[in-house]
């Protein structure tokens, strides 16, 4: 009687573990499901992130010209201007007074729209001009300042119970840029101007910036500063042992129109080495293509070259590890002429220029072609004297 009471007992406990089994393993179906379901919303929101990162790599990676722009209706209109003359467009546009598409009707002519003149100071820069290795300032003046403390404050020793001796005082200069008017004058014909082919904007970029990089890069090197900037080889050389400020210090070569014929290289360190130590960690060597292939056969006593090219593309040649700069309006090798230049010119030469570019179309002056007027505001000069050192190719 016992054992048959026992076996639906027996029965009845194995029923509720199965139905403990059971329970446990549809709630862990359950929170289960509900993390797989909670993943899922993860991945489809990560995948919507990255869809649209992808979409703004996409638009961030196109071209200037296929982009939509707030300068589009200035570009839209000043193209009008320059084929037909129509200034309605231009005199209808509502921009923000700090950018580049500001119409002066009253200046006697219109801003460049931004794209155009940003090619233009493309080409500007790129040039192998001073302005790549100057200190280039951006000014709404018609000068800029310069204020140069290039004399030392006194000292002297003091003791606790003697008087201190008053000492000498620093002298500022103040050496004023003013701004001159760069221009240019380039014409096409107005049967050119009406083919729609003719890409006039790029035309008339090339043209003004080809003319404005050369002018600029001659008046930077050896401009008189009569109406054009001042360049560092108009004022006074002077011996550098003898150095004072208002001139620029020279080394002799030794020889007259030459290199010294037994020791060349002689001459390049020491023109190095009178540079003042400040100034060495950021100095550039100057001189145009004739000087470069003369100087790039020097070697040093143990036989090794004291010029040695750029590693990557676009980076500037070396020599004794100082960049080389190529600019074709520095004088040739010759009798007392000062070929090289060496030294810091982001301290020691100044440009200063205004960040508009005006253009005015005349369709009558010069029939049947149209003129375009190019104007530009710049100045430069030097700002420091003791930066910048010369080579002069004489006995002394």
């Amino acid at each position: 009687m016992q054992k048959a009471d026992a076996k639906p007992e027996a029965n009845a406990i194995a029923g509720h573990g199965a139905l403990e089994v059971k329970a446990a393993i549809a709630s862990f179906l359950g929170d289960f499901n509900a993390f797989q379901s909670e993943m899922k919303a993860k991945f489809k929101e990560q995948e919507t992130r990255l869809a649209m990162l992808d979409r703004k790599s996409i638009a961030m990676s196109r071209p200037p010209l296929a982009r939509a722009s707030e300068d589009a209706p200035h570009k839209k209109a000043f193209a009008a201007y320059l084929r037909s003359g129509d200034e309605g467009a231009l005199r209808g546009l509502t921009v923000e007074e700090k950018a580049m598409s500001t119409a002066v009707a009253a200046d006697g002519g219109y801003l460049v729209d931004p794209q155009t003149a940003a090619e233009i100071v493309g080409v500007l820069r790129s040039s192998a001009s001073i302005r790549t290795i100057a200190n280039v300032v951006t000014v709404e003046a018609s000068a800029f300042d310069v204020l140069v403390d290039h004399t030392d404050i006194g000292s002297g020793w003091a003791t606790e119970t003697t008087s201190a001796a008053e000492t000498g005082t620093p002298q500022v200069d103040r050496i004023s840029i003013p701004l001159h008017e760069l221009s240019a004058l380039p014409k096409a014909s107005q049967r050119l101007l009406d083919d729609s082919a003719f890409d006039v904007e790029g035309w008339l970029a090339q043209r003004i910036a080809d003319k404005f990089s050369r002018a600029e890069a001659e008046a930077f090197v050896k401009g008189d500063g009569v109406d054009k900037p001042t360049g560092f080889l108009n004022y006074p050389k002077i011996d550098n042992d003898l150095f004072a400020w208002g001139s620029l210090g020279y080394v002799p070569t030794g020889a007259a129109g030459d290199f010294n014929a037994t020791e060349p290289a002689d001459a390049v360190v020491d023109l190095v080495y009178a540079l003042g130590a400040r100034y060495r960690a950021n100095a550039s060597f100057v001189m145009n293509s004739k000087t470069a292939g003369a100087v790039r056969k020097m070697k040093d006593a143990d036989g090794r070259f004291l010029w040695s090219d750029g590693l990557a593309a676009g980076e500037p040649a070396r020599l004794m590890g100082y960049p080389v700069l190529i600019a074709e309006d520095m004088p040739d090798i010759a009798a007392d002429a000062f070929a090289i230049a060496f030294g810091d010119f982001r301290a020691g030469y100044t440009v200063a220029e205004r960040p508009d570019l005006r253009i005015l179309r005349d369709p009558f002056s010069a029939k049947p072609h149209v003129l375009f007027y190019a104007t530009k505001r710049i100045g430069g000069d030097v700002s420091d004297f003791a930066a910048i050192k010369l080579l002069k190719f004489a006995t002394a």
